[in-house]
């Protein structure tokens, strides 16, 4: 995550301190956030799903004894936040127990939703297990969601989530994806979040995962991907007091920090400093994602990767056998990354990190190839 308002502005939040402070730390000694696919069954049918879920009882998945298991050992190796996900979260009928558990032990629980589920009830229930935040799914505005949720009414269902959250003291972001088919619609969408007083926003490239490895076509152009940046920049740099952040696509950091230099802005230097403090991509090394199974990978997005079982082996153990070369090379990549994004290549691979790896990925078939979606020129990139 790329924290624009964060940089950009100087304001402060949370998710911050996880970013930005302290000082640098080596790749093998930090701690991830963990993205938790608690279960793959959803109530809706979304085009980009990374889970590829659907309505329908998944068997094998995580048992209560090994979820609470897992918990305390998150907690135990200092995993700073556990991100609930899915499929649906809200779909499993231990939600809220788990949530509570894992604040009690000492984690910063989360919650990732498509929101239609969100009545008032679940909203106090939210509240009173202790869900630090919310994220709810929105792509576009009315019909446009409504396409790419695979369901028709999912836009008001998601709206009246945001109302139910915001009305209990749920604290509560916007989540998108950009693609050809919404990009047009982001004016729209910050005007909606300054309507219903939405505080958190955040902007997600795509991810060819799951559903989304079969929407390249639909995936904006280098062009529209900058216009996008700009356009989130300029909505952000209007209001400090909201947060807004971009999401999965790194060469966001450098197209910022060039323009704050080309603007001569006073918070240029520390800008460079702070990018380079959070080191870019950190799949395999500050976020790690735990499947339905159990399986542990290195991001929600690369399941084809799978280090252990955490039914089987403390996720602690997992995370730190770097006799696995998959995660050892993530977590130290510089030496395997080909192509534009080596840092023989690329001027900015210190604020990078060589970007998505799942998307270089599934293009390629080879996880050190450049990722495609890197929107920076070759004069912008060269060293």
């Amino acid at each position: 995550m790329i924290g624009i308002t964060k940089l950009l502005c100087g304001t402060r939040h949370w998710g911050d301190r996880i970013r930005y402070d302290g000082a640098p730390r080596d790749p093998l000694e930090r701690r991830p956030v963990v993205v938790w696919t608690m279960t793959r069954r959803c109530n809706l049918r979304c085009i980009h799903c990374y889970s590829d879920s659907r309505d329908q009882m998944y068997p094998g998945e995580l048992d209560d004894a090994a979820a609470r298991r897992m918990i305390a050992d998150l907690a135990a190796f200092g995993c700073p936040v556990l991100l609930f996900s899915g499929g649906e979260p809200l779909m499993h009928p231990r939600l809220f127990d788990y949530i509570a558990l894992a604040k009690s032990s000492g984690l910063r629980p989360v919650v990732s939703t498509n929101g239609t589920l969100i009545t008032h009830d679940v909203a106090k229930r939210l509240v009173e297990s202790g869900a630090a935040y919310v994220g709810i799914s929105l792509d576009g505005i009315e019909a446009v969601n409504d396409r790419f949720r695979g369901v028709k009414g999912a836009f008001k269902q998601a709206l009246d989530g945001f109302h139910a959250c915001l009305k209990h003291g749920q604290k509560v972001g916007l989540r998108l994806t950009l693609t050809k088919r919404n990009v047009a619609d982001l004016p729209k969408i910050f005007d909606l979040i300054e309507r219903e007083g939405i505080n958190r926003a955040c902007f997600y490239h795509l991810a060819y995962a799951g559903r989304g490895a079969r929407l390249r076509d639909v995936d904006v152009t280098h062009a529209e991907s900058r216009a996008a940046v700009e356009l989130i920049i300029e909505r952000a740099r209007a209001n400090p007091d909201r947060e807004v952040l971009t999401v999965d696509n790194h060469a966001d950091a450098p197209f910022l920090l060039m323009k704050m230099r080309t603007e001569q802005h006073p918070r240029a230097d520390e800008v460079y400093r702070l990018l380079r403090h959070n080191g870019g991509n950190q799949s395999g090394i500050a976020i790690a994602s735990v499947d339905n199974l159990g399986h542990v990978h290195a991001d929600q997005f690369l399941w084809d990767f799978a280090f252990g079982n955490v039914a089987e082996r403390p996720f602690g153990e997992i995370w730190s056998d770097t006799s696995q070369k998959i995660l050892a090379g993530l977590k130290d990549r510089g030496p395997l990354i080909k192509g534009r994004c080596a840092p023989s290549s690329c001027r900015w691979f210190d604020i990078c990190n060589a970007n998505l790896r799942a998307r270089a990925y599934a293009v390629t078939g080879d996880l050190w190839q450049s990722d495609p979606a890197c929107y920076l020129t070759d004069d912008e990139i060269a060293p």
